[in-house]
């Protein structure tokens, strides 16, 4: 079992990391709309690419540079433009009521979520070939244990901040506190934007 609380909290501590997926999924906690489909979207994904990093394709994922540049390039538009939305909510905030009777329709929420997702190559990086890597380090059955522990922490992570977010809604009645958290949502979104084109550069 120690490796698979090693699994547990090694992949909570990925997962936690403030990140454009954790940023959409809050939102749209806090809207509650389409939060059980959008949970279970996120963590299904995140399942599929830390199984796969425990198979031991992580190696294929560091050899295939063209792969990798090409999300690269398509994550940093997909992050801008997602900034840019949120940036133009900042500066014209609505009532929480007025947010959501305008809400997204259920393919709209799980077509971002997914782009966000696949189109981020740090989450290849921290499941498929960090946790993978570190996952080599036990043996048989330990090491589908570590792979199960990572997997429940992202299912309890998103489904803990989809459906946590409702206990903020409170605070969230005044059009200020949107305001507020769309423009962390920016600053979010394009810094990672910024931090992806950067590491193509260095690469």
């Amino acid at each position: 079992m120690s490796a698979f609380v090693s699994g547990l909290l090694l992949g909570a501590g990925l997962i936690i990391a403030i990140g454009a997926q954790n940023a959409f999924v809050l939102r749209q906690g806090l809207l509650k709309t389409h939060v059980f489909a959008l949970c279970l979207l996120c963590a299904s994904s995140d399942a599929l690419l830390i199984t796969l990093g425990v198979l031991g394709f992580g190696s294929l994922i560091q050899q295939s540079q063209t792969a990798l540049t090409v999300v690269q390039y398509a994550g940093t538009a997909i992050l801008f433009f997602y900034g840019l939305q949120a940036l133009l909510r900042a500066l014209k905030p609505q009532a929480i009521e007025d947010i959501a009777g305008n809400g997204s329709s259920l393919r709209s929420v799980l077509v971002t979520a997914l782009a966000l997702t696949f189109l981020n190559p740090h989450v290849y990086l921290d499941t498929v070939v960090l946790l993978g890597g570190i996952s080599t380090q036990y043996i048989g059955f330990d090491r589908l244990w570590f792979g199960a522990g990572a997997v429940l922490a992202s299912f309890l992570w998103f489904f803990a901040l989809g459906y946590g977010a409702r206990f903020l809604i409170p605070i969230f009645q005044q059009r200020r506190s949107w305001q507020v958290l769309d423009t962390l949502i920016t600053i979010i979104m394009w810094l990672i934007a910024y931090s992806l084109i950067a590491d193509f550069g260095e690469g």
